[in-house]
Order: structure tokens, then sequence, then C-alpha cells
């Protein structure tokens, strides 16, 4: 049951936060998509690369939280990304912190939850499991790549 789940949960997040315009939402959204790719990992017997994708995406999650945070702060607290058209108003800073996080969300060659997912992709793939699934668990990553894309277009 916890690998069907944490596949949906990964999907269903995904697809929620692509067609979500708060910021809140996004960001609350891609830790839920980040929670099934390690309850994913935990479901395929990959405990210990659970546990490091939890402390990647704790570090890379604070940095978009508090990037997110200075962000609706400095729009006056609004959360529609579609409002946040000049992040430069708001500081480079900022911006490009928010970038790096999305970046590290997207799993962007050789930052840290570039290692995490990949390991954990490749030891799925190595698996005898169905195409299917496999089109489903790659699906859900390229969501994750893809919402992160689209905040970086509207900011």
């Amino acid at each position: 049951y916890l690998f069907i789940s944490s596949i949906l949960t990964m999907f269903l997040a995904g697809i929620s936060a692509f067609f979500e315009y708060d910021l809140k939402k996004i960001i609350a959204l891609s830790t839920l998509s980040q929670l099934g790719v390690m309850m994913f990992s935990l479901s395929i017997g990959l405990k210990y690369l659970a546990f490091f994708h939890l402390i990647v995406h704790a570090f890379f999650k604070a940095l978009m939280f508090l990037s997110g945070g200075s962000l609706m702060y400095g729009y006056f607290g609004n959360q529609d990304i579609r409002y946040m058209g000049s992040v430069s108003m708001v500081g480079v800073y900022v911006n490009g912190s928010m970038i790096f996080s999305m970046f590290c969300l997207g799993a962007f060659p050789f930052l840290a939850s570039f290692f995490s997912k990949h390991l954990i992709l490749e030891s799925f793939l190595f698996g005898d499991y169905s195409i299917f699934l496999l089109m489903i668990i790659y699906m859900s990553n390229s969501l994750t790549l893809f919402y992160s894309v689209r905040l970086i277009y509207f900011l």
C-alpha cells in the first residue's frame, strides 16, 4: 500500500503544484511531492537513501521557505505569483536564492538533490517493475521540474 500511495502522492501533488498560482501552496505541494519520493524509496527498501533525501530536502526547502517568505513580504503579503513579475524590486539575492532552491528541487545535475533522486530512481530502474509504474515515476519527477520552471518563469 505504501508503494502505490507514495506514487499517487508524488503524481497528484506535482499536477496540483503545476496548476497552482499561490506561492505558499506551490511550496507546500512541492514538499508533499518530495515526501512522496521519500515514502517511495522506503517502500522499495531504500531506507538510507530515504534519510539522505530527507536531509538534503530539508536544506534546500529551508532556503525555499525563507526566499518565499521574503518575496511575499516584499510584495506586501501578496501570494499570487502572477503579480510577482519584477522580482528585482524585492532583491537580486532573494531572486537568486529562490531560483537556486528551485534548481535543487528539480534535481539539477551536480546539486545535492540530483544525487539523492538519481540514486532512488536508478535503484527502482534496476528492479523488475512494470513499465507503467516506471513511466508514472518518471512523469512525477518531470512534473517537479515543470512546476519549478513555471515558478521561475513567473518570478
